[in-house]
């Protein structure tokens, strides 16, 4: 039986690639700080949950005694968190880093968490410029893209084979940023019409973590030292995410697509990007990837898990903080109301 390990696994991408890889025959080890962070399931006949540091290296090195046949790190965010892995890369068949889109600049040196948004006149390959480590903190706008651009480099030129998928923004069950909650909370709640920004046009590849899992076990197979964009076979607008949510949850509801006349903030969602921001995944198809599905498919897995959230008496409690950055404001349907009442004098 062959064994995986991923650390910071608690999460969408760490869930998603455990179910995939244990129907697969795998075992898998999913380690966390947190126990209370362990998803419904866990543990199974051929997964199993760790309470592990991963940033404290004597506990890395337990986690990873024996080997493994494939190691997926949810939570390298810099240099010196991918140096601590190295030593241990001897033992390791084939090594995944999670990154991100945050690390590309366009032209004019403008990046995902940048005041000014950038502007890519094309979807992004893994050659197009990145970020250059800054010595800010990995965990604020100016020091996430470059730290992990340190992460990647530091891994990339250890002689192990990683591979180093750069993801956008991600959906999935488990999700510890659930965006999709800005429509789903909208449809629980039987919101007559949706204000879509910019007329719903905005755009911001979407990675299923389902179909990140699928990307993963291709890499598995053929162990490397590269760079993968990794994202989903289509990028919808935010019009098309907005009524995917309402379909599957059997809402019906008027699209109102605004303009630059509309109150600034008014119908934002959390893929307003225009010009969109695309990802090349050419490079990931010609590896023999094949994904799950595209969007529509792929996110009935996060909607089914915010709705049974949503409908329980969740212990976790950090849920609603979470959720509540993605989903209205208690003034947002006040606003709403009001710019849908003028339309109608």
């Amino acid at each position: 039986m062959k064994r995986a390990v991923v650390l910071g696994g608690t999460g969408a991408i760490g869930w998603a690639v455990t179910r995939r890889l244990t129907v697969e025959g795998w075992e898998v080890t999913v380690t966390g700080h947190d126990p209370g962070r362990v998803p419904t399931g866990f543990p199974t006949s051929s997964a199993s949950f760790l309470a592990s540091d991963r940033h404290d290296r004597l506990a890395l090195a337990t986690v990873l005694v024996g080997g493994a046949d494939l190691l997926v790190d949810c939570v390298c965010y810099t240099a010196e968190d991918a140096a601590a892995l190295i030593p241990l890369l001897a033992d390791v068949t084939s090594a995944v880093m999670i990154s991100s889109k945050a690390v590309y600049v366009d032209d004019q040196g403008r990046h995902s968490n940048s005041e000014s948004p950038p502007l890519f006149a094309r979807p992004i390959a893994e050659d197009q410029p990145t970020l250059r480590p800054n010595g800010a903190a990995y965990n604020s706008r100016d020091g996430y893209g470059p730290n992990k651009v340190a992460a990647e480099e530091t891994l990339l030129g250890c002689g192990h084979p990683v591979t180093v998928l750069r993801a956008s923004k991600v959906h999935g069950a488990c999700s510890r940023q659930p965006r999709e909650w800005h429509f789903v909370k909208r449809v629980l709640d039987r919101r007559p019409a949706v204000l879509l920004a910019r007329g719903g046009r905005g755009a911001d590849h979407p990675s299923a973590a389902l179909n990140l899992a699928a990307l993963i076990q291709t890499v598995a197979e053929q162990p490397g030292r590269r760079v993968l964009n990794a994202a989903d076979p289509d990028c919808p607008d935010g019009r098309r995410i907005a009524q995917v949510i309402a379909a599957r949850l059997g809402h019906r509801w008027q699209e109102v697509a605004l303009d630059d006349r509309a109150p600034e903030g008014l119908g934002w969602h959390p893929w307003d990007r225009f010009p969109p921001v695309v990802l090349d995944t050419g490079a990931a198809r010609r590896l023999g990837y094949i994904p799950c599905g595209d969007y529509a498919t792929t996110v009935a897995d996060e909607i089914d898990w915010l709705v049974s959230r949503a409908a329980g008496e969740d212990p976790d409690r950090s849920f609603a903080a979470l959720v509540y950055e993605y989903g209205p404001a208690p003034d947002d349907y006040a606003a709403e109301d009001s710019y849908l009442s003028a339309l109608r004098v």
